[in-house]
């Protein structure tokens, strides 16, 4: 609809409006605060703007192996998010470039730090070692594919910013648009979730989903075990099995955009036998 077939005094509001908007300051935190002067607190709670405390730091860890061709606009992406973060990217034993592509991203991004495994151990082994490293107030995981997209880290932070939760996943199946693939990769999915749900109590929609978002303080006093795609299952019964405190768990939605076995993606059947075992090792044993 345009200005002319509205009311005088909405046309000089929006009028108004487009002509601040060129007027913007670069600053994150300034921007957030107009849009809630001109939308109101509701309105832009539900569009996940608000305010970022000073001081927030967020790490974001990324365990990457043979990822050249996406790396660089991965870390584009995340760089390009408008909260105060370092980036911890552990490359884990890669073989076909990226190494050598991810020293030169070191030497040129400030708050890009990249770890060496001399051989390739797996996901959980990788961010281990990146949340050894972890200084942040809140840590996120992210995978290096662009299958998940860092656009959507202010959304994936809010509960834990208003103090409504201590860990966040990023559901791919409760609303937002994902890429049609495998079939059988849902079943498993689902099967997986829900075994995993019955162990731990909890009524998650996506236990395997890359985004975990938690408070740093989630990890003290957790022993993380699983080399490979273990870890999804391994973090979250332990989340649940916290107690004094018991953990606030949130979900999101999320997008998705999946990839083909032709286009790098590396998990497959092994990796659900494996996280199969690792629910029920999990839910007996630490």
């Amino acid at each position: 609809m345009t200005s002319a077939l509205l009311p005088a005094q909405t046309a000089e509001t929006i009028e108004e409006i487009h002509h601040s908007l060129h007027q913007l300051p670069e600053h994150a935190g300034d921007r957030a605060t107009l849009l809630r002067q001109w939308l109101g607190e509701g309105p832009c709670r539900q569009l996940g703007i608000y305010p970022i405390p000073a001081g927030f730091k967020l790490s974001v860890v990324i365990p990457v192996f043979n990822e050249r061709n996406w790396v660089r606009e991965l870390l584009r992406r995340v760089q390009a998010v408008p909260i105060p973060k370092e980036i911890i990217v552990v490359d884990d034993g890669s073989t076909d470039g990226t190494r050598e592509m991810l020293k030169d991203i070191e030497r040129t991004i400030d708050n890009v730090r990249v770890i060496f495994h001399a051989h390739n151990q797996g996901k959980g082994a990788a961010l281990r070692t990146g949340f050894q490293r972890a200084t942040g107030d809140v840590v996120l995981v992210q995978d290096a594919d662009l299958e998940y997209d860092p656009a959507e880290y202010p959304r994936l932070l809010q509960p834990i910013l208003e103090n409504r939760a201590d860990v966040v996943f990023g559901s791919r199946f409760i609303g937002e648009s994902h890429r049609v693939l495998y079939f059988w990769h849902s079943v498993a999915n689902t099967v997986l979730t829900t075994l995993s749900n019955m162990f731990t109590n909890l009524n998650l929609t996506d236990m395997e989903t890359c985004y975990k978002v938690f408070r740093r303080e989630v990890l003290s006093g957790m022993k993380l075990k699983s080399n490979r795609f273990g870890f999804e299952p391994e973090f979250t019964a332990k989340v649940a099995r916290q107690r004094r405190p018991t953990w606030r768990v949130y979900e999101v939605p999320v997008s998705y955009s999946g990839r083909t076995y032709e286009e790098g993606k590396k998990i497959g059947l092994k990796d659900a036998f494996s996280a199969l075992f690792c629910i029920f090792r999990y839910w007996l044993f630490d």
